[in-house]
């Protein structure tokens, strides 16, 4: 029945939940596809602290995602919504105040061996890094997901604790909207409009850089942070035999559309650690499947924590970023 297309994913998988940052997030799916809906549509598990849930049929997903009989004139027709994207401004706003952000203090005074201060400055030009100057989320990192066209597609915001582990994770138009409610103010426009959009973080972080680097290889992780950590120890893409660190947000991110900028690229998947090697196995299968629908490209996985990786470590979840900070990175750089 057609009140049943969506449900609840009932395996044991979760995400990181979108409010509130801890991995208790599960992600709504179709019955019909057997896909995930866009990353904004699940429930923390976390139902008394945090209660998070975004429903597809409370929201209207359901309505504008139906079946045919349910779709809208525009969609019969085949005739794609206009995506509204973060303003430049909003972006430009969060490009201070770096002595006060935790993530990028830590890798210049916390971490086992620091970086020098050229090559943070380095990573946070080359990625658009910023940081959150107010409220409960001050001192967080920002991470914009910038597409190929420079379209900014969405804005994450991390706040870290001494060893850049996760605290918090929101998105910079959801802190927009609450600081508007707090202070009694109307919503902006644009993140009216913002709201509207099927999906937001549809790009892949870094993917503004593609154009750039056009022949580096691409290292491919889950998070934004190991392609940070990624290019600070492996090097920067001016030199093309270094590899282009990007992410795709999430495990269950990896997939057609938002990796379809790599059209005729040579990449490598790096999976995290995970119990009994789902991560592994799923990305191996999702390799498969994207190099045979974007002609000329080579999709690889690593196994390297796969078999190196303990398996304490694979049931945390631990990815490649666990690992690299408690090397040296003088050791990595030219290899």
């Amino acid at each position: 029945m057609e009140e049943y297309r969506y449900s609840l994913d009932p395996s044991s998988h979760k995400d990181y939940c979108p409010d509130c940052g801890e991995k208790r997030f599960v992600r709504y799916i179709d019955n019909e596809t057997e896909n995930y809906l866009p990353e904004e549509y699940g429930r923390c598990d976390r139902e008394d602290s945090c209660q998070y849930h975004v429903n597809p049929y409370k929201e209207g997903y359901h309505l504008r995602h139906g079946r045919e009989s349910n779709m809208s004139y525009r969609t019969r027709l085949n005739v794609p919504k206009k995506q509204i994207h973060y303003p430049i401004e909003v972006l430009e706003n969060t490009r201070s105040h770096y002595a006060n952000n935790v993530f990028l203090q830590n890798l210049l005074n916390n971490v086992p061996y620091p970086f020098e201060s050229s090559d943070i400055e380095r990573v946070i030009s080359m990625y658009h890094l910023g940081t959150i100057k107010e409220g409960y989320m001050k001192g967080s990192l920002t991470l914009p997901f910038i597409n190929a066209c420079g379209d900014i597609r969405a804005i994450q915001a991390k706040r870290f604790d001494a060893t850049n582990h996760t605290l918090h994770t929101n998105w910079v138009h959801s802190l927009i909207e609450k600081q508007s409610r707090f202070k009694k103010e109307p919503r902006p426009q644009w993140i009216i409009d913002y709201n509207k959009n099927q999906s937001k973080a549809s790009c892949l972080f870094g993917e503004h850089l593609l154009p750039k680097y056009p022949d580096n290889t691409i290292a491919l992780v889950e998070a934004p942070k190991t392609a940070i950590y990624g290019t600070l120890y492996f090097g920067f893409p001016d030199q093309q035999k270094n590899l282009l660190w990007l992410a795709v947000y999430s495990k269950s991110s990896l997939n057609y559309e938002r990796c379809k900028e790599l059209k005729g690229r040579k990449v490598i998947l790096f999976p995290d650690a995970s119990k009994n090697g789902q991560a592994f196995g799923e990305w191996s299968k999702k390799a498969v499947e994207l190099e045979s629908q974007l002609l000329g490209s080579s999709f690889k996985v690593s196994d390297l924590l796969e078999q190196f990786a303990p398996l304490e470590d694979k049931v945390k979840g631990y990815d490649l970023a666990d690992y690299l900070i408690e090397q040296d990175w003088r050791n990595f750089r030219g290899e």
